[in-house]
């Protein structure tokens, strides 16, 4: 998985609560009540993350989750109809979500967590499925591989040692 560290400060970051959950632990005296959040961030724009944030309180806890997601940004390659460049499946445990590039007009057909992704993302025309797991963190997770490992056809191309349209056709 490429890693390219993305500075977060010079971008309008939306954020969107995928989830929050209620985890216990059990000691002596009693049961601990904590919460996590997964949350996703992104400019709309072709830059999309998530993170996972842990406190006693929710509001503290998304605050993590989005400081965690700025640190964890990616950038997606788009086309010239804000759709990604060519089909691919994301894979994270056993959670798989298969991204398929669409025409102008076709929106965003996803389901939950990948929806939210995908519109923070900026992918105006997408059609997606998820396969394997249903959990939320691993399904946001998986579809944000999946994006991350796009190729634009540019660096298809430089890499073969071929034209753009020879790529393309």
């Amino acid at each position: 998985m490429k890693h390219t560290i993305i500075d977060a400060s010079q971008f309008e970051l939306n954020d969107k609560v995928v989830t929050i959950k209620r985890v216990t632990k059990t000691v002596k005296g009693g049961r601990n009540m904590r919460f996590t959040a997964l949350v996703v961030v992104g400019d709309g724009n072709g830059h999309v993350g998530a993170g996972l944030g842990k406190a006693v309180e929710i509001p503290e806890a998304i605050r993590k989750g989005k400081e965690d997601a700025m640190k964890h940004l990616i950038e997606i390659p788009l086309d010239e109809n804000n759709s990604i460049t060519h089909d691919f499946i994301g894979k994270y445990g056993s959670a798989n979500v298969l991204l398929k590039k669409a025409p102008e007009g076709t929106g965003v057909i996803a389901g939950g967590p990948v929806r939210i992704v995908c519109e923070l993302a900026g992918i105006k025309n997408i059609r997606t499925k998820s396969l394997g797991s249903n959990n939320k963190q691993n399904v946001v997770l998986a579809a944000i591989t999946g994006l991350n490992q796009l190729k634009a056809p540019e660096e298809v191309a430089k890499s073969r040692g071929k034209s753009v349209e020879e790529i393309l056709a």
